[in-house]
């Protein structure tokens, strides 16, 4: 089920921006073109990290312990978002997102397997966080001829403001507090150094499109 959906105008970023000091997103050189995390980054073994998913779930208490864990294994699939690109999509139909246990298993992919694994994580191992999805819709860019607009990143609730994770731009990083989505998203345009058009806060990674043959909705993702 869908949360609810806003609408950014390039004025009200500005005004986001100056409710808050400076902050690191800000000032960063991002490349605006690439979900994927900046150069420089490397995957690190953790010690005494869990062996599977199942025993993570076991011993992992909260957003901490998912962030830790994301921080230092996340590896992102560039030939995957390709994949999932608008133009792919609309040429090859639809591409599953990994599952979290596989994920773990092998954790490569793009922000919407990211934020997948992070919420449904958090879910089972903190439910009163309140995880839940954010799709981010930018102006588009094309990359080898794919158009690419949405990013996914990851949300939950503390002491009554929101935190934001789970982002392949960079994975580990922690995002937070924010009074409001609105405020995280006036600093994440200028980090990400693109204009930000809408996003939707959601329960789930899939939207629901009416099929013009039926009257009955049907899930489809909400990719790039």
């Amino acid at each position: 089920m869908q949360r609810r959906m806003l609408v950014i105008a390039a004025a009200s970023l500005a005004a986001g921006c100056g409710t808050r000091p400076p902050a690191p997103e800000a000032t960063s050189t991002a490349d605006p073109a690439s979900d994927a995390p900046e150069p420089g980054r490397t995957t690190m073994l953790l010690a005494d990290a869990p062996a599977s998913y199942a025993e993570a779930l076991q011993r992992w208490k909260g957003s901490a312990d998912v962030n830790t864990w994301i921080g230092a294994r996340f590896e992102y699939d560039l030939q995957r978002a390709m994949q999932l690109s608008e133009t792919q999509r609309s040429r090859s139909g639809r591409m599953p997102i990994h599952e979290p246990a596989a994920f773990f298993a092998n954790p490569r992919g793009v922000c919407v397997d990211l934020a997948r694994f992070a919420v449904e994580t958090l879910r089972a191992v903190d439910p009163a966080s309140r995880p839940g999805y954010v799709m981010i819709e930018f102006n588009p860019v094309a990359i080898r001829g794919n158009t690419l607009r949405r990013h996914w990143v990851a949300s939950f609730q503390r002491d009554g403001q929101t935190w934001f994770f789970a982002d392949s731009k960079r994975p580990g990083h922690m995002a937070g507090p924010y009074a409001d989505t609105e405020a995280f998203m006036a600093e994440y345009a200028k980090y990400r150094g693109r204009e930000i058009v809408a996003f939707k806060e959601m329960d789930g990674y899939e939207r629901k499109l009416r099929s013009a043959s039926s009257s009955k909705d049907r899930d489809l993702p909400a990719l790039q």
